[in-house]
This record gives C-alpha cells, sequence and structure tokens, in this order.
C-alpha cells in the first residue's frame, strides 16, 4: 500500500466562470491536467478524480478533458448531486481505501499548487495520531487544500448521509492538525520555493482566472545533454519559463517528441509533454534512447 495518494475535486460547470473549472486553458494545458500532474508528483500512489454526479459521459468526458489525463488516473463520479465538497472527499477517501494511507485532497482550480506544499501537509499527515492536516492560512482553513487519512472514508459517508455536509463536521470527529502560515513556512523547502504560499490561490471568478493565466509561467532550469548538444543545443543549464515539459523545450528550441525524454529533478522520467512543472524544477533532456 502507498503512504500517500491525492484527490482532485473537479466539479462541475461553474456559474461565474460559465464553464467547468477543470477544462480551463492554463499554458497549453488545462487546470485540471495541472492538478493531477502536481499531485502525482508529489505521491506515490495513484490520483483520484472526482467529478460531479453524472459528469462522466460522453459530453462530461470531453469538457473535463479526461482523455488529456495521466495513465494510471482514477475517475469516480458524486454519488448525488448537490451535496458539496465533503461528498467529494468521502468519495475520493473511499476509492483510495487499501491503497494508501493518507491523500492530499484538492479542488481543481489552485493552478499555483507546488509539489513542495502537498509534501509539507502530507508530511504532517503521516505522523503518528493525525487524522487530517488542515492548512489554516491566509486567515482561513483550507479543507480543500488539505491531507486527510483513508480511514475517514466511513465517517464522510456517513455525515454526507445525515446531510452535515461542512468538512467542519468531519474535523469534530478526528483528529485534527493545523498548520498555520508559519507552520508551514517552517520547512525550508517549502519557505524557498513558495515563499507567499501562492499554492493556495484559488481562481473564483472570471477576473481571478484573468489576472492568475497572465503571471508569468515557473521558473526552471533546463539542461541538455548527449546528442542533443552535440546537435548544436547549448548545453545549459539556462533558466527559462515554463508551465509544461513541452514549453520547457520550446524554450530552448527542442523540439520535444518521441525520440527525446525529459527527467525531472534528476528523478521521474517523463515522455508526456504535458507534464507540469513548478517553480525551482530542473528538467534534465535527453534522447529517448538514453532514458530508458
Amino acid at each position: 500500500m502507498a503512504a500517500f495518494a491525492g484527490v482532485v475535486l473537479a466539479g462541475g460547470r461553474s456559474s461565474r466562470m460559465g464553464t467547468p473549472k477543470a477544462a480551463l486553458e492554463w499554458h497549453g494545458s488545462t487546470l485540471l491536467r495541472r492538478t493531477v500532474g502536481i499531485l502525482a508528483r508529489a505521491a506515490d500512489g495513484p490520483v483520484v478524480v472526482v467529478l460531479a454526479a453524472g459528469a462522466a459521459g460522453a459530453a462530461g468526458a470531453a469538457r473535463h478533458d479526461l482523455a488529456d489525463l495521466p495513465p494510471g488516473t482514477m475517475v469516480v463520479e458524486d454519488p448525488v448531486e448537490g451535496k458539496g465538497p465533503l461528498q467529494g472527499i468521502a468519495a475520493g477517501l473511499a476509492a483510495l481505501s487499501g491503497q494508501a494511507g493518507a491523500v492530499f485532497v484538492s479542488s481543481t482550480d489552485m493552478p499555483f499548487l507546488h509539489p513542495a506544499f502537498v509534501r509539507r501537509v502530507l508530511g504532517v499527515a503521516g505522523e503518528d495520531g493525525v487524522d487530517v492536516c488542515l492548512p489554516v492560512a491566509r486567515g482561513y482553513p483550507q479543507p480543500l487544500a488539505a491531507a486527510y487519512r483513508t480511514s475517514l472514508a466511513g465517517t464522510a459517508a456517513r455525515l454526507v448521509r445525515e446531510n452535515k455536509l461542512r468538512p467542519a463536521f468531519l474535523f469534530g470527529q478526528c483528529a485534527v492538525r493545523r498548520l498555520d502560515d508559519a507552520a508551514l513556512s517552517a520547512d525550508p523547502v517549502l519557505a524557498a520555493l513558495d515563499p507567499g504560499l501562492d499554492s493556495l490561490l484559488n481562481v473564483n471568478e472570471p477576473a481571478d482566472y484573468q489576472a492568475a493565466r497572465a503571471r508569468p509561467a515557473p521558473e526552471v532550469t533546463v539542461e541538455l545533454s548527449g546528442a542533443l548538444v552535440r546537435a548544436g543545443q547549448p548545453r545549459g543549464p539556462r533558466a527559462v519559463r515554463a508551465a509544461t515539459v513541452r514549453a520547457a523545450a520550446d524554450a530552448v528550441g527542442l523540439a520535444f517528441g518521441r525520440h527525446v525524454t525529459a527527467t525531472l529533478n534528476g528523478g521521474q522520467i517523463s515522455r508526456d509533454g504535458t507534464t507540469p512543472l513548478a517553480a525551482g524544477d530542473t528538467v534534465s533532456f535527453l534522447p529517448a534512447d538514453a532514458g530508458g
């Protein structure tokens, strides 16, 4: 069983946005693809996408760009419409029961979510005696940027049946570790990579989305090796702005395709150009025959 996994609450159509937030464009990808990819990078278990009830039909699948999600992503639906985020949390926890000890639960509208933030919260959730690690940052509890033990699935489902739909009802029945801004930033890695805790910024209004989309892409480092250097590309490292692996390749004039492999921070290997990048990442490109 994996120690940690992820749950993304994709929801349905946003009345304020006029379209599902999950399908909003984000630097050549979508908010849903980015969120799933960030959680997949930070956890050692699967990621579950929870859709609104009825959204997984043919039209819903197209809206949520489910076909673009990484292989192995699990998709489930809320069993009943209109029960709010606690039902989504319950569905995600149930889907991962027996597969992970704890999960990071995220909404799909936090485009600056950083893997370091996810790891910080999951790390506390993995401590003995902690059922929920709840960030209380920017002055507010953040139940959709928190970590939950999968053993809470039954309790969460029962509360939904009882129409006790606020996450606070769940917190009242388990051991919660709250982390304020200072406690979150006590992690030196998170403090260096996300000093303003922008991981918690969400896009609730069209203006929020437009302002977020107007920000520059994350600053990452690109390195080239092997035949890619011999072909005339500078070895690097080079600092570029890029939100995906493909964008990082484009930034150095490299055609990313089946003949090129990327490694992230010396570890994860990716041949998927939509793999999301975050501030501080190092992307190393090498010929595919050298990448395994």
